[in-house]
């Protein structure tokens, strides 16, 4: 009886498949109710008991080899079915090109603008520790920015940190450049805050910062009137507002007149005819000193505006959540602007 599936097993192996007709002939010979590896199956009672494992091994090899044969053989008789059902003379289907993300679009004109007078562009981690997010720049231990209820510290070590702000990158830049520095900030900051329409608790910053000697007030206006006009439009006002930060002293707000009304007052602008868009100030001579530059050679300026904040604004979006939402709708009206 073993030898009758070693028989099988060859008829098997040299049977040829060359159309559908033979593929049906091949099916009902081997592997149908009646056909031959069922008839051995039925068979396998018969075999005496020492011969049993042997058998089974070789008919379980012999029904591997006809399944095989006969899915492959399936398989290929489906695909040139299908490549013959083809119209080549039709078009091709359109294929749709994405755009670049709002953030990005905007995050790379600012990159764009400040690189024009001189700014290079730098990165540090988002992992931070105390003294590049908060010591450094002059926080005080009590400092409510310390709290964990606007930080997201790392539970196993609290000195560590997710950054605030992407001010830590100055820091970095001043413990290992001598002045003058001339360079720019972007990247994504986290903060422990209710998600709604105006904040989140993921966002993108980028900051900017120009130490060198005889660096003035002056300076830091001019700047940022220039970035302004080239980011909103050559007929935008800017407006500077006395402010507090620990990293800065003198420190200010700055508002630029409203686009959408062209200063008249809105509901953007809340009629006020100004829209808050970024802090700055001159940097404090503390935090030039805990990066071991001599303020008193050395002064710079620092501004800082949320990416999110400078989008909204220049499209008119109203809600900083659909920037998250991955929502293609939204996404595809910024194609144009890639």
């Amino acid at each position: 009886m073993l030898q009758n599936v070693l028989d099988t097993q060859k008829e098997v192996l040299d049977f040829e498949i060359t159309n559908a007709e033979t593929l049906e002939q091949f099916r009902l010979n081997f592997l149908s109710k009646k056909g031959k590896v069922s008839l051995l199956f039925e068979q396998f009672k018969l075999v005496p008991g020492d011969q049993k494992k042997e058998f089974g091994q070789k008919l379980n090899i012999l029904k591997n080899i006809a399944q095989d044969k006969l899915t492959n053989a399936q398989v290929s008789f489906t695909s040139v079915a299908n490549d013959l059902n083809i119209d080549f003379s039709l078009p091709g289907d359109q294929i749709t090109i994405g755009s670049r993300h709002p953030l990005s679009i905007v995050r790379n004109k600012i990159n764009e603008i400040f690189n024009r007078i001189g700014f290079t562009v730098a990165d540090g981690p988002e992992i931070e520790d105390d003294w590049h997010v908060f010591s450094a720049l002059n926080f005080p231990a009590d400092h409510p920015a310390r709290d964990m209820q606007d930080t997201f510290f790392i539970e196993k070590n609290p000195d560590i940190l997710l950054r605030t702000h992407t001010s830590s990158v100055q820091i970095r830049v001043m413990e290992t450049q001598k002045p003058p520095i001339r360079a720019l900030f972007p990247g994504r900051v986290f903060r422990n805050e209710a998600i709604s329409a105006r904040a989140h608790c993921i966002f993108h910053q980028v900051e900017g910062l120009y130490v060198d000697k005889n660096v003035s007030f002056a300076d830091l206006k001019q700047t940022l009137l220039y970035f302004a006009k080239e980011m909103f439009g050559k007929d935008t006002q800017i407006r500077l507002r006395p402010s507090f930060f620990p990293f800065t002293e003198p420190s200010a707000e700055m508002d630029i007149s409203c686009s959408i009304c062209g200063g008249k007052g809105c509901n953007i602008c809340k009629y006020s005819g100004w829209v808050e868009i970024l802090g700055c100030g001159m940097v404090d001579p503390n935090v030039l000193e805990a990066c071991g530059i001599d303020s008193k050679e050395y002064s710079g300026f620092a501004f800082g505006m949320g990416i999110e904040r400078t989008t909204m604004l220049k499209y008119q979006i109203n809600d900083i959540r659909l920037f998250f939402e991955n929502d293609v709708r939204f996404l595809k009206q910024f194609a144009a602007e890639a």
